[in-house]
């Protein structure tokens, strides 16, 4: 895991430094965790489910963004910075992107189109990404 990859973006004017805050990543952990269990529940839709867990998974891509004392306005971006933030592995990066793609042709085309092998990939990596965030510890 290396920070100079994020110093560069901030460099690039793409990520900002902001001290972290406690406070601030307890509630995106805690956000993360209830919508990665909300996303569980059988009785909502698969769109109900994707949009529960690909919320979790983005909480958790910021918070570890913050715990680092970074921030960024670009959604897409703190999913990119994971292997930097956690070291979370590409393959697992590139599930993350996917669903960003098919989140985006949701909000702004009205086409969801979530297959349940898509969702439970995303629900397992928002697992592991939790993992790796709860690692990450008390900010110093």
């Amino acid at each position: 895991m290396t920070l100079e990859n994020l110093d560069n973006l901030v460099k690039i004017k793409q990520l900002k430094e902001e001290p972290p805050d406690q406070k601030e990543f307890d509630g995106m952990l805690g956000s993360a965790k209830r919508r990665l269990n909300d996303s569980q529940v059988e009785a909502l839709s698969e769109d109900g489910q994707f949009s529960l867990a690909y919320g979790a998974a983005h909480a958790l891509a910021l918070a570890a963004m913050r715990w680092h004392g970074y921030r960024s306005d670009n959604r897409y971006l703190v999913f990119q910075c994971l292997q930097h933030t956690v070291g979370l592995e590409n393959a697992k990066c590139r599930v993350l992107d996917k669903c960003h793609r098919q989140r985006n042709l949701a909000e702004y085309e009205g086409q969801l189109e979530i297959t349940p092998q898509l969702l439970q990939e995303l629900i397992i990596v928002s697992r592991e990404l939790l993992e790796l965030v709860e690692a990450l510890g008390p900010i110093k």
